[in-house]
């Protein structure tokens, strides 16, 4: 039977020398834990995504730490651009990741490598918080779907596609979700939309499949559904998600929390459950 577990990593913020994220957060050693964890999971992911926001300002020497942070991850990385990146100083510092030079311009790309197929779209603006799908990407998306109907697809970018609830993460959304959810709701061998952006796990219908988010491996944003709300970050739980896709049995996600902690308990002593 074939299965495909897919490691999703968001919004990292990685800076350069040491320096502190907001003077508070150390995105360094976050992503060092998550990287660890990722190396000790009974069953090892056979890709990682990171889905944007890699690092904090898309300078240079970030970019290179970053480099250095990821390395030990003996298996496919894939990285896609947020809208603290920039997209091209991220294409100058990894050469390797040829799949970065698929499309000119905008950073798109598909990796057919898997039992899924992965298609990454690039939704950043330049100098904006928000996202958008220019006209000629969901062209290119419509036309890549097109050419492999029968192939189970995971549809990646770094804003998600619809509402989340949090007014300031709201007013920095994608411009246009329904455009993209049009094109997605022709496709039903989309087995789910993932991103990133609000730093927290959520889940939503979305052009005939579903549509998530995943936590940052360092600071989440606060929760704190107003249309108001500020813009805050809480120390809670670091995270990532892992996809796993299984032939006959579709996909499902699992949120992990980055840390020790105390267990595993048994359930069962001697064939019974303990008392």
């Amino acid at each position: 039977m074939k299965r495909f577990l897919l490691a999703q990593v968001s919004d990292m913020h990685i800076k350069a020398g040491g320096k502190l994220s907001y003077r508070v957060v150390d995105t360094e050693a976050s992503l060092a834990r998550c990287v660890a964890q990722l190396l000790k999971i009974p069953q090892r992911p056979d890709a990682v995504l990171f889905t944007g926001d890699l690092t904090d300002f898309g300078r240079e020497a970030e970019y290179a730490n970053l480099r250095s942070l990821i390395a030990p991850l003996p298996m496919p990385v894939f990285l896609i651009a947020g809208n603290h990146d920039e997209p091209e100083g991220l294409r100058r510092a990894f050469p390797g990741h040829t799949y970065l030079r698929q499309r000119s311009g905008h950073l798109d790309y598909v990796i057919d490598d898997f039992p899924v197929r992965i298609v990454a779209l690039d939704s950043t603006v330049p100098r904006k918080g928000g996202g958008e799908m220019r006209a000629s990407q969901l062209a290119w998306l419509d036309e890549t779907l097109f050419s492999a109907p029968d192939k189970p697809t995971i549809v990646a970018l770094h804003h998600p596609p619809f509402w989340c609830g949090i007014g300031h993460m709201d007013a920095q959304a994608l411009a246009n979700p329904r455009a993209l959810e049009d094109v997605i709701a022709r496709h039903p061998q989309v087995e789910r939309v993932i991103s990133g952006h609000v730093h927290r796990a959520i889940f939503t219908r979305f052009g005939g499949t579903i549509a998530s988010t995943c936590p940052s491996p360092s600071h989440q944003v606060a929760l704190d559904l107003a249309d108001n709300a500020e813009s805050r970050f809480v120390m809670e739980p670091p995270g990532f998600q892992l996809h796993l896709w299984t032939e006959g049995r579709g996909l499902l996600t699992h949120t992990a929390a980055i840390g020790e902690f105390a267990g595993p308990y048994p359930f069962y002593e001697g064939g019974k459950l303990i008392d």
